[in-house]
């Protein structure tokens, strides 16, 4: 089972109070008003992943709208997983992941994410990180 970490699910949350802001200060526009009953879950019984599966879904809903904003692949094109090491120098993800990228789901992808963010040592993070956040290094479709 793949889990939507509550950072993602704060990062929605705030992504759509930009987008859909409350008209009148107190009222929450659709989108962040379901996930803010996750969240608030959350919260409540202390957990730091919802369930992708018994999400609500209008909750899942919102999350894919931000999910979709977000870059779909870590990649920088500079692949080591190609030469044999089993976490890539580029992007930090496992040759595994690399192989079946497209084939996760958008939890998945997710967790990838968040992992190879939190150890922060492939050069995607470090070397070449301005060229990576201006997209310039990012390949659009996954080898």
């Amino acid at each position: 089972m793949a889990g939507i970490h509550i950072t993602d699910i704060e990062a929605a949350i705030n992504y759509w109070r930009d987008r859909e802001p409350s008209p009148d200060g107190i009222t929450l526009a659709r989108p962040v008003r379901a996930l803010a009953e996750v969240y608030a879950l959350m919260v409540f019984y202390r957990e730091q992943e919802a369930d992708e599966f018994s999400m609500p879904a209008p909750a899942l809903q919102a999350w894919m709208g931000w999910y979709e904003s977000t870059p779909d692949t870590p990649c920088i094109a500079i692949c080591s997983t190609s030469q044999g090491d089993p976490e890539c120098k580029g992007c930090g993800r496992t040759f595994d992941e690399v192989q079946l990228w497209t084939e996760m789901r958008p939890a998945q992808k997710r967790q990838t994410w968040r992992r190879i963010t939190l150890h922060g040592g492939a050069w995607r993070f470090n070397r070449y990180a301005e060229r990576a956040a201006e997209g310039q290094l990012m390949m659009p479709v996954e080898a």
